[in-house]
């Protein structure tokens, strides 16, 4: 009944980019993230063979590398269930103490963007976390008290793409803390593989190392660039994914052979072109490419440091000479 209930759940919360069906369900069937993985199987086998629930894990970086799925394998390697919610849906008291009294024992809750949830909500949970009990004020003001509730034990995952923004009383109460990292091109390699086969599609294996290569080291990229690159191979071709169906493709979709789309190009490009080269502060280049602050800083930012394109100063924003090479632009002196 419980792995039933895990399955249930998993069938309800929607990643916004990938199909449930493509989800790993076990530790085994995950690719890539190895010290991760490993770590967490031990802890699992040790807290089943203790009879106790999993320590509270944290999860945490950019996003699309599996913190969600991991949070599902956890609940199923534990065979318990699982029950979901992001940090800015929990607004109220009552809405948290909703969510923890229908907990069972050794349920896993799962909070997604769990920084983005307010402090005095951060407070609630730290007895919540620590004690499994639940402290509450009712009434109106001038009539109100306080109810203390017991709670089963439970684990609580947190995800968070800025581990930073955390208070440290509640990265303190996390028992196990991973940092998830880009994938290897290899990795994606074997993701995409798994992909085509949960799908039956049919691809080369040249072509699923070329949609590797262009998925900046994202799980959630490739599994959207392979559904894109279907779409062509369904249309263009025989339903094959072939390398040269695999380029066009991508190219008309305008990501390059390093995974660049037209953001990151007109990011680096605003930073050479409107700020010679930086630095800038990141509220001017959200202001001068019209993206948000923090889109800039969770999605495209990590990759382009992680592809030695963009260095963070103290001053600011700066594009390195690699940047300029890749975009083709001449890199002239500063005045």
């Amino acid at each position: 009944m419980k792995e039933e209930s895990v399955i249930k759940n998993y069938e309800l919360v929607d990643d916004n980019t990938l199909d449930n069906t493509i989800r790993p369900e076990t530790i085994e069937e995950y690719i890539g993230q190895s010290e991760v993985k490993e770590n967490i199987k031990v802890f699992v086998e040790a807290a089943k063979m203790r009879g106790e629930a999993l320590d509270h894990v944290l999860l945490y970086g950019p996003p699309g590398l599996g913190k969600t799925t991991l949070a599902f394998i956890i609940a199923h390697e534990m065979g318990t269930s699982i029950k979901t919610a992001s940090g800015p849906s929990i607004e109220k008291s009552g809405d948290l103490a909703a969510i923890l009294s229908s907990l069972e024992p050794g349920d896993v809750l799962f909070i997604d963007e769990i920084h983005r949830m307010p402090r005095y909500i951060e407070e609630i949970l730290y007895p919540a976390m620590e004690d499994f009990s639940l402290d509450i004020i009712v009434g109106s003001e001038g009539n109100s008290r306080n109810i203390k509730i017991d709670l089963p034990p439970f684990t609580l995952v947190g995800a968070t793409t800025r581990a930073g923004d955390l208070s440290s009383p509640l990265r303190d109460r996390f028992g196990i803390i991973n940092k998830l990292q880009f994938y290897t091109i290899e990795e994606l390699t074997d993701i995409i593989k798994r992909t085509s086969r949960v799908l039956d599609v049919s691809i080369d294996e040249e072509a699923a190392v070329e949609l590797a290569m262009r998925s900046r080291g994202t799980p959630r990229i490739a599994n959207r660039l392979f559904r894109r690159v279907r779409d062509f191979a369904m249309v263009k071709g025989d339903g094959i994914i072939t390398l040269d169906i695999t380029r066009d493709a991508l190219d008309r979709l305008k990501v390059d052979k390093m995974g660049l789309d037209n953001t990151d190009r007109d990011l680096l490009s605003a930073i050479i072109t409107k700020f010679n080269g930086g630095p800038v502060g990141v509220e001017a280049l959200s202001s001068s490419i019209g993206e948000e602050v923090t889109t800039i800083e969770d999605v495209y930012e990590p990759y382009l440091l992680q592809m030695g394109l963009l260095k963070r100063t103290a001053r600011g924003r700066v594009v390195t000479d690699k940047a300029y090479e890749v975009l083709g632009i001449p890199k002239t002196s500063k005045k």
